[in-house]
């Protein structure tokens, strides 16, 4: 499986939609959906760092290493 974005978890625990965070990381919608639905390929590290500061969080509480089985 690889990395895993548990970005709808962190948004859950401090109540803000999707919408507000977009918001407020300045990333329109659709690409944000991309990134909580884990169908990006790749995140900056400038909107990673937006993220952590509007969530209030470290980029390991949003991303996750999960091991591929054999």
């Amino acid at each position: 499986m690889g990395i895993v974005v548990n970005l709808d978890v962190m948004m859950a625990k401090r109540k803000m939609s999707l919408g507000e965070l977009a918001q407020r990381v300045d990333i329109t919608m659709a690409n944000l959906s991309i990134l909580k639905n884990n169908k990006a390929r790749a995140v900056r590290f400038s909107t990673l760092e937006a993220i952590c500061k509007a969530l209030d969080c470290q980029p390991g509480d949003i991303l996750e290493y999960v091991p591929e089985e054999e």
